[in-house]
């Protein structure tokens, strides 16, 4: 595992991103903050071991998470119907505590990191043309947009946990697997030995297992 203050890096080792002009985003996370409340209200946000299924959605999201052997359980999980507002977004993320204070990381990364994402979406967003006439160069963009979302989350909620002097993160920190939906289409943001799996059918029918990311281990080569 790899504390959370290495997921910044580590995705802008995968990523080349142009700097702009730093902007105020207050107002925006204080909206996504209460979208996040407003959604959790009409529960559509899952923290916690069950299921959400929102009414009039074709979607059904589980959660389960056990305790183990060592003692505190330090796995947190996500799950944002309509994230954002939208009838076809949805958010997942799996956290996984390591350390004295992984239990706090992770928590604090899973309240974190679902608005923020969502205030820097929208903020990018705002300021991005979608005009390619090729729906390929659509699809590109809209990477690219939620490619320049993440790292400035994952800056800005680095940038929290800093705020901690409690926690050593060179001891405490936590893995962050996170995947928006949007539409039929996946965005997956990795760091650390969490893992996502999708279940897809083969051509009799059978379902077979695709590992959609890279288990990032101090073994690896490139690491």
């Amino acid at each position: 595992m790899r504390h959370f203050s290495s997921m910044f890096n580590g995705l802008a080792r995968s990523f080349s991103m142009r700097r702009g002009k730093n902007s105020s985003n207050g107002d925006g996370r204080e909206a996504a903050e209460t979208m996040a409340k407003d959604a959790k209200k009409h529960d559509m946000i899952l923290r916690s071991s069950g299921f959400v299924n929102v009414d009039g959605s074709n979607n059904l999201a589980s959660v389960c998470s056990k305790r183990g052997r060592k003692g505190v359980n330090q796995d947190c999980a996500i799950v944002w119907e309509g994230f954002g507002g939208q009838a076809d977004m949805l958010f997942c993320g799996i956290f996984d505590g390591h350390g004295p204070w992984g239990h706090f990381v992770a928590k604090k990364v899973r309240e974190s990191m679902p608005s923020s994402l969502l205030c820097n979406w929208q903020e990018t967003l705002a300021q991005t043309s979608l005009d390619p006439d090729l729906e390929s160069d659509k699809k590109h963009q809209r990477f690219h947009i939620w490619k320049h979302s993440y790292l400035k989350t994952c800056a800005a909620v680095d940038h929290e946990l800093e705020q901690y002097r409690k926690i050593d993160s060179f001891y405490s920190g936590t893995t962050a697997l996170t995947i928006v939906r949007q539409g039929d289409i996946i965005y997956v943001a990795n760091v650390g030995d969490s893992r996502a799996v999708l279940a897809t059918n083969s051509d009799d029918g059978n379902l077979v297992p695709v590992q959609l990311t890279v288990d990032f281990k101090p073994n690896l080569p490139r690491e």
